[in-house]
């Protein structure tokens, strides 16, 4: 028996690995055990795969000292070690199953136990380099950034918190509001691809069995009432019986006159029966959003504060005259003006 866990096997099969500083084989192995087929398991242990683990763990051990001793290697990474790479290897060492689920329980399998944003396009691919905005970034938003912000700290200290929704114009913040919040402590974002929509079932599957809570990004919301993809995500917001897990917020932006295609204009109940159970649709999925907040266009002042606040310094008239005609066929928006910045320096 055991034998499920794959390592590599020799030391070109280390390089292709994200590894912390120190001894690389011990961490390679350690990360075996995140990817193990059983890790997920392991969060709910039964004896029988606890047999199986302590089998593992005899063969990983005798194969750790066998590969140290014959490719006795110095280190290859730069960061420091995770608590999870440090706590696997140490059970892995003491050949301790029940070891190997604590760590898991703690900090979760592979990748979740190393990384805090990941992509969802069917499968979850971790990202390793995030790029960030700056918290001060958005200029005209204050109130719409603070208001995101207390909701997902109340959802992080695991307080009630409301799904939300932020619409508004293309290029006003929406999205950088969103992604701002990995600034606060604790955070953890999985961004899901529309076409990974009708699969989502299976990601909070997964989610609702880890330590962490999750807010889940769905941005540039459009959606067809025709599309089984709209219906899934409008039974996930409490209109099914499951619903969302505990430790899943779902956090959506849209371009309101996107929110679902093919509206054509308001209709009246009477007058265009599929458009009128069209717009139902519509105002059904946006209520089930709890908190929506509104990023409307930006006026001629704040754009140029915008600007100024991206160059850091105030404008010149000749810069002012500028600016405008630079956004006067893009619109007033805080994406136009950190465009029309990034001319200047």
């Amino acid at each position: 028996m055991g034998g499920m866990v794959r390592v590599p096997e020799n030391p070109e099969a280390l390089l292709p690995l994200d590894l912390p500083e120190g001894e690389p084989w011990g961490y390679a192995f350690a990360q075996a055990l995140l990817r193990a087929p059983w890790a997920f398991r392991a969060l709910k242990p039964t004896p029988g795969l606890l047999d199986l683990i302590r089998w593992d763990l005899d063969r990983l051990h005798r194969e750790l000292e066998a590969r140290r001793r014959t490719w006795p290697l110095g280190a290859l990474g730069l960061r420091p070690p995770h608590p999870a790479e440090e706590d696997l290897l140490q059970a892995l060492l003491r050949r301790d199953p029940e070891g190997v689920v604590e760590a898991l329980r703690a900090h979760g399998p592979w990748p979740f136990a190393l990384y805090r944003a990941f992509r969802f396009d069917g499968e979850v691919h971790p990202l390793r380099a995030l790029r960030l905005p700056r918290r001060d970034e958005l200029v005209g938003y204050e109130a719409q950034r603070e208001a995101l912000e207390a909701n997902a700290r109340r959802f992080l200290s695991g307080k009630p918190a409301l799904h939300t929704l932020l619409y508004g114009a293309r290029g006003t913040g929406k999205s950088t509001a969103a992604k701002s919040l990995l600034h606060l402590p604790g955070a953890r974002m999985v961004e899901v691809e529309k076409g990974a929509l009708p699969r989502l079932g299976a990601l909070l599957e997964q989610l609702a069995s880890l330590p962490h809570r999750y807010l889940l990004f769905l941005d540039d919301l459009s959606l067809d009432p025709e599309d089984e993809a709209f219906h899934h995500l409008k039974a996930l917001l409490e209109g099914s019986l499951e619903g969302p897990p505990e430790n899943v917020l779902l956090l959506a932006t849209s371009n309101r006159r996107h929110l679902v295609r093919r509206l054509g204009e308001n209709p009246l109940p009477g007058e265009a029966p599929e458009a009128w159970d069209a717009l139902q649709d519509t105002l059904a999925l946006s209520e089930r959003f709890g908190l929506v907040l509104t990023f409307p266009p930006l006026d001629k002042a704040l754009y140029l504060k915008a600007v100024a606040h991206h160059l850091g310094r105030s404008l010149t008239p000749e810069e002012e005259g500028r600016a405008l005609r630079f956004a006067l066929e893009r619109g007033f928006s805080g994406r136009v003006a950190r465009q029309f910045a990034q001319t200047l320096l």
